[in-house]
């Protein structure tokens, strides 16, 4: 038990005898917020809106989306952190693998795979279905007619225009990280402009008095009208689906290996797509609401009909095209990310090695990149977008969460901690308030933070199934989730009583620890938002990983390789040292006037001899 307890947990060490990354740094800081900005701003900004406002949130869409953007806020500076910390290919993968262990890595990694396979294929299912819009509906039409598919779990149709998209996106980005990114460069811009429009032309035609609707005005299904019609509840479930609308910006996190100046540009790339992200969603909802009543949204193409209801038909196809561009933009940077996973994941040996190799022409992971492709256009071929959206959240979440989890580990922790401590109940009472007047970490104050850490998440799922099982608005249900909120409190306030480390970093989270525990406050909650069926269907893809991992990974981790490199190293260090000791001289030879005086170390062997 001890041998598979240390095997799940060994964490990963730089090997003595590694190199430099075999991927090209060839990307700045615009292209770093170009790829966080196109790969967010797609489904989000053209179909998202819609499909909340109508039946969801109403224009307290708006609402929803600022919620969301601060639940990825949270979850955004935890990544900049790290990446100042771990400027390496693998995102949360490599974050949790230094700081945790690797079986939590793998899961991690594992999640992410999903995260972007589906990020990949919805967003190809999107932009076809958005381009299927276009033509009147006459592609789904006649594909569902000839090769309609009569299976529960699968969609009605192949849909070959996605499945072509993707193959075709693989091929890119195999060619060269600087050529794929700049494409996504031009592509980005012109969304970019494309919203610009939006906001001007939507505002032009905004009227406020469709957030103010009266009740009586309103059809049969569509909430009580005015700025909040379904309720506080609408803009929560509004929120948890506008958070699909965030998921891209940790893509920048996966490109530790191929950015100038990583520990400076990651972060920096990561908060300012965060700003561009969310002002560009609040915008867009903000005009989407006021320039059409909320019940008459379209939801598969809401920015082409509103500018159709108002009678805008040049600008209808200006949006409409730009949409396109933004929709390739979003499918680009949603499968940028996968093959640096898998690179990472096959470069450490938990999965299969052939997928580290780089070519040495393009300096990309070909073969993962094809292999990536080829699922994610798999999965855009035989699932419709309803499908594929389900299962996107759970596995973003988790990763969070676990990043999060991480700054808070590291943040309390000294890579040398060797003050010696007493560790008897008392002192570990007065340690809870820092009654001991520590003022750097020990072995002590670290593990009080983590201890603290996961209680902090156990009593999160209290009050999230609480909230789940309860009447909120009850005496009992407020009550309870009060008591519960107030121990979350007191355990913040003693993981930020202990000690912190001085390691100096280029980024580093404010507000610590308040900031990484609301981050996994909130993402523990949006998870459960999510139905039973998304979390059967996560479940059963860990578990093809865990079987991949108990019968290839654990035996093939190259940090087996690096423990023995670095035990190697240190060997041959002390017995250098002790070779060297061994030739020192035992006197010093004496100066006229009897002072000692250092001479050359050759001189003093020869003496010696």
């Amino acid at each position: 038990m001890s041998k598979v307890w240390n095997s799940l947990t060994r964490r990963r060490t730089d090997d003595v005898n590694e190199g430099e990354s075999q991927l090209a740094r060839v990307l700045n800081l615009f292209d770093l917020t170009a790829l966080g900005v196109g790969s967010t701003l797609g489904l989000g900004v053209y179909v998202l809106a819609g499909q909340v406002a109508y039946d969801i949130a109403g224009p307290a869409v708006t609402i929803s989306f600022l919620i969301a953007a601060i639940a990825s806020a949270f979850a955004g500076i935890c990544y900049a952190e790290f990446a100042a910390r771990v400027p390496k290919a693998g995102s949360a993968y490599v974050y949790s693998y230094v700081t945790i262990g690797e079986f939590v890595a793998f899961t991690i990694g594992w999640n992410l795979i999903l995260e972007y396979v589906i990020g990949t294929a919805s967003v190809s299912r999107g932009l076809s279905g958005y381009f299927d819009s276009l033509i009147n509906n006459s592609m789904s039409r006649s594909l569902n007619e000839s090769m309609h598919i009569d299976v529960s779990f699968l969609g009605d149709y192949p849909d070959f225009l996605s499945f072509g998209m993707i193959l075709l996106l693989a091929a890119l980005l195999a060619f060269g990280a600087k050529e794929s990114s700049f494409l996504n460069n031009i592509f980005t811009l012109v969304n970019l402009v494309t919203i610009g429009i939006v906001l001007v032309t939507g505002a032009m035609n905004a009227n406020a008095d469709n957030w103010r609707i009266p009740a009586d005005q309103v059809p049969e299904g569509f909430g009580t009208g005015g700025f909040m019609p379904f309720g506080i509840a609408g803009v929560m479930a509004g929120a948890a689906k506008c958070f699909f609308g965030f998921v891209g910006f940790d893509c920048i996190a996966t490109t530790g290996e191929e950015a100038i100046n990583p520990k400076r540009n990651i972060p920096l790339a990561i908060v300012i797509s965060l700003i561009i992200i969310f002002l560009a969603y609040f915008g867009v909802s903000t005009v989407l609401t006021m320039m059409l009543p909320y019940f008459l949204q379209n939801k598969d193409a809401p920015f082409p009909h509103a500018f159709d209801e108002v009678g805008w038909y040049t600008i209808k196809w200006i949006v409409t095209i730009g949409a396109v561009f933004a929709l390739c933009t979003s499918l680009l940077g949603a499968m940028f990310p996968l093959p640096r996973i898998l690179y990472a994941m096959g470069k450490d040996g938990i999965l299969f090695k052939r997928l580290s190799k780089v070519h040495p022409y393009t300096q990309t992971p070909l073969l993962a990149t094809i292999v990536s492709g080829i699922f994610a256009a798999i999965m855009a071929l035989l699932f419709n977008l309803d499908q594929l959206v389900d299962m996107m959240s759970i596995g973003t979440l988790l990763a969070y969460t676990i990043v999060a989890i991480c700054v808070l580990v590291l943040r309390y922790q000294d890579e040398d901690m060797t003050r010696e401590v007493t560790v008897k109940a008392p002192n570990v009472f007065r340690q809870l308030y820092n009654g001991n007047s520590y003022r750097e970490p020990t072995a002590m104050t670290s593990s009080i933070t983590k201890i603290g850490i996961v209680v902090f998440a156990v009593m999160c799922l209290v009050w999230c199934s609480c909230a789940k099982a309860l009447e909120i608005s009850s005496t009992g249900g407020i009550v309870s989730l009060s008591l519960v909120g107030v121990v979350l409190i007191l355990i913040c306030i003693v993981i930020g009583m202990q000690p912190v480390s001085s390691i100096e970093l280029t980024f580093k989270v404010p507000l610590v620890p308040f900031v990484p525990c609301l981050s996994v406050f909130v993402n523990l909650y949006l998870m459960f938002q999510l139905d039973l069926f998304t979390w059967i269907r996560f479940l059963i893809w860990i578990f093809i990983g865990y079987v991949i991992y108990f019968t290839y990974g654990v035996r093939n981790s190259t940090q087996i390789q690096r423990s023995r490199n670095h035990a190697d190293a240190s060997a041959t260090a002390m017995q250098q040292q002790h070779e060297n000791r061994a030739f020192e001289p035992d006197w010093k030879p004496q100066s006229e006037n009897g002072m000692g005086r250092e001479l050359p170390p050759a001189y003093e062997y020869s003496e010696k001899l």
